[in-house]
Formats: structure tokens, sequence, C-alpha cells
């Protein structure tokens, strides 16, 4: 039986966990968002993970049939592409629950709750059929993990058509209703799910056009322009290992917990560990070169220093202040009414950097009102924001040693094109251009990968006892 090792990173905004093999390699990685309930983000997370891995080792067991019949691959993202999309619409639906559940109890009388019932269903029906076109054919479930951001976006631009007298109580009614229907833990049938995805390809392929929307022949992608005409044949070949793969148990033989949340893990005490060793551990595990680590997670600030082996020298962190965090970035932009994942491609069309006087979260939103008041554009406030967080972490790297080659940036915010430009720049300018900068997919996975290794090794460490310091960068 094969041994498989967890981690699970619970953060403050969100939860991950990566599955590795005895080779250390990862076959699973789950996230989703930490709101009020750790214990169900948790579980959500590794859920996910397992959900994932058992399409790593379908294409692990395929990739002989793979390498032959290139659009088996294909097939096999697109259906879990699919999957995900089953699994959306199933969450989807609790939401709805939800939804209708608060406006009986937040509207008093029958003839409003009904005229706000009926405007939370025309959302939904607006749309839900653009969330399934982009996940069966723009790859949404890769592009975006967190079923609050996909739905947010959508509901958000719904409501902004409708009268501005009904955006207050709509927007309410949704403040009230994501949470509870995020923490609920939904367990799937991982084999019923995969045969209605398969099920769903099915029509997709069947009813592709033959030019896409740019007029291009579909002709062009070989993959593609087989499954079209051959889907059938491709269902039927792979439904075995399918099948097969649906039933596979997980021997978890060891697990690691780390992360803001740690202590409410249910792993025992021995089992959890510093997110920052662990932080250090998966970015060292990627990048083996590795000597100064940045992570920038949702509540706090890490400048890690690691030896060749990846264990930690030394450290500084500012966790008593979420300013420049994730927490931050997503206050700003609920200021702004836009998601999160927006900030930072809109920082990137600025035309200049407006100075921030202050990246503390109480007096951000003022300060965003009085320079918009002012005439500055949102771009350029956004850019001014990333430059002065980045400036906030330089700091505490300096503090911690500076930056040593090489340089691993991890953590959610490491997707952030406006962030990274920053980094990029005061690295070069204040470390020189000698300096070798990673940032890898998977950053936001780093700590869950660095316990599951912690987990395979079943390994002991600790952080320097001269360096357990916390800074207040206020």
């Amino acid at each position: 039986m094969n041994k498989y090792y967890l981690g699970v990173d619970l953060g403050s905004t969100t939860s991950k966990a990566v599955i590795i093999n005895e080779q250390d390699e990862i076959i699973g990685r789950g996230i989703t968002n930490t709101r009020a309930n750790y214990s169900v983000a948790a579980d959500i997370a590794r859920d996910e993970a397992v959900y994932n891995a058992r399409f790593s080792i379908l294409k692990k067991k395929l990739e002989a049939e793979i390498a032959a019949n290139p659009h088996y691959k294909k097939y096999i993202n697109d259906l879990e592409s699919v999957f995900q999309y089953e699994q959306f619409k199933v969450r989807l639906d609790k939401l709805g629950e939800e939804l209708l559940k608060t406006c009986r109890s937040f509207f008093k009388d029958e003839e409003t709750q009904e005229f706000y019932i009926n405007h939370l269903r025309s959302i939904r029906r607006s749309f839900k059929p653009v969330i399934k076109h982009d996940y069966l054919y723009n790859d949404l479930g890769a592009k975006n993990q967190f079923f609050r951001d996909i739905v947010s976006e959508k509901y958000n631009e719904e409501v902004n058509k409708l009268g501005s007298e009904l955006f207050e109580p709509l927007m309410t009614v949704w403040d009230k209703s994501i949470s509870p229907a995020e923490n609920i833990r939904v367990l799937f049938d991982f084999k019923e799910l995969i045969h209605k995805a398969m099920d769903e390809l099915k029509v997709k392929y069947k009813n592709l056009p033959d030019t896409t929307n740019d007029e291009t022949s579909v002709n062009f992608d070989a993959e593609m322009n087989l499954l079209k005409g051959n889907f059938d044949h491709v269902s039927e070949s792979l439904r075995e290992h399918i099948d097969e793969i649906a039933t596979i148990e997980f021997n978890i033989s060891n697990m690691t917990g780390t992360g803001y949340g740690r202590a409410l893990l249910p792993f025992p005490e021995d089992c959890i560990r510093s997110e920052i060793l662990c932080h250090a551990f998966g970015a060292h595990a990627i990048f083996p070169e590795t000597r100064t680590v940045l992570d920038i997670g949702g509540q706090d600030t890490k400048a890690i220093q690691v030896d060749k082996y990846g264990l930690v020298t030394s450290f500084q962190m500012n966790d008593r202040c979420a300013a420049g965090c994730g927490r931050y970035l997503g206050y700003i932009a609920d200021e702004m009414s836009i998601s999160l994942n927006e900030l930072g491609p809109m920082a990137m069309k600025a035309e200049k950097e407006v100075n921030i006087c202050s990246t503390c979260t109480v007096f951000a939103g003022a300060e965003l009102r009085e320079l918009t008041n002012l005439g500055e554009r949102r771009e350029d406030i956004l850019a001014g924001l990333h430059k002065a967080i980045i400036m906030r972490a330089m700091s505490l790297i300096a503090r911690s040693g500076g930056v040593f080659n090489e340089f691993t940036f991890t953590g959610g915010v490491a997707r952030n094109p406006a962030v990274i430009k920053y980094l990029s720049q005061l690295v070069l300018e204040n470390y020189g251009s000698s300096i070798k900068i990673n940032i890898h997919t998977d950053s936001i996975f780093m700590g869950a990968l660095g316990g599951a290794m912690f987990a395979r090794r079943n390994m002991k460490a600790d952080l320097p006892s001269a360096k357990k310091e916390k800074i207040d960068m206020n």
C-alpha cells in the first residue's frame, strides 16, 4: 500500500493542504477561504487535496497512454475542470438556500421578502451560465480556486446593474449569507461527480463549434479536434481507469499542521510546527539554493534566513498588525468595491505611485477616500499602496540580516503582480542584480508543503532561540 503524508497550513485568510508521496512529490493540493470556522476550513482543504490527488494519480498512471495519445491529457484536464464545476454547483445551491433564509429573516413583511427573493433568483439565473462557461472553456478552476471570490464578483456585477436603492439591501443579504454557506463541509461522492462531469464533457465536445471566438478553426488544436470527433471512444477508453482511481484509499501515514490557526487543528501536539519552519522548509524543497525567504501571509509578514538544509537560522516577523498582509489587501479591495484579484492588475496600470502616508488598516479607508476626493486615480493610489507594502517588508528583511542568494517569495500575496513588480525593483536597488528571485506557482502552498515534508521525515525542529523576537512595525 502506498504511503502518503499530509501538511495543513491553517492561515488567517486561506487554508491550504498538500499531500506528498514517499518521494516528496506533490500529488494533491487543496485550498479554501478561512473565515469563522477553522476546523471546517482545514477539512475542506484536505478534501480538495484528496480530489486533486486522484487526478494526479490518474495522469501518472496513464503516462504511457498520454504520450501515445496527447488528447487524453486534454480530456483529463477538461474533466477536472468540469468536476470542479460540479462541486461549484452544489455549493451554489447551498448559498442559494442561505440567501433565501437571510432574506426571510432580514425583511419583516412577506411582500418585501418576495420582492428581494425574486431579485436574488434573477441574479443567480444571470451569472450561473457565465460561470459554467468559464469553468468549461476558460479554465476558471485553475485561475480562481475560491468559491467566495468567483460568486462575489458576479453577484456584485449583477447588483450594480440594478437601481441604487437596491444595492445596500442586497449586499447586506450577501454579507450575512456567504460565511455560513462557505463554512459548510460538503462531502462529495467522487465517483458520482466524476461520471456527471464525463456526461457534461460529452455535451461540450459534441457542441464544439468549428471556429473559436476569433474565427480561428479549432483544427489548429490537434487535441481538441480529436476530442471533438472522438469523445465517445476516449471516454470509454479511460472509464475503467477513472473508476479505479475513484476507489483509491489514501493512507495518510503522518501529518503536520502549521499556520496562524495551527493551535486549533485537531492534530496531536507533536504534529504541530511553526509556520516559519514550514515555509522555510517548503521553499527550500522547491528551490534548494534558497537562503532568504519572505512570506507575506494573511495576518503577518515573515523574513527568514535558512541554511543549506532549509532549516531556519534567523527570522523577523511582524504579527501585531495586519498592515501590508492579505487581510489588509482584502480590506482595500472591499473599500474600492472590487475583487481581491483585481488589485494587482489595476495597480499595474498606474502612471505614478501616489505617496501613502499610512498603511495602517484602521486608517486605510479614510486615506483612500481623501486621495480619491483630491482627484487621484485609483490605479495610482493602488500602485502607491503596493509599493508601501513592499517597503515595509524590505525593512523587515533588513532586520533579519538582509537578502542572500537565492531569495524565495512565498505566501498568497506572491500571486499579486504589483507586489512582485515592486519587490523585484527594491531587491535590485538594495542588493544588486546578482540576487536570484524565486516565485513559484505553488508559492501559496509552501507552508503546507513544508509541513508534509516534516511529516514524512517525522523530524523535530525548533526556531533559533536567540531570534524569537517579534517586531512591531507600526
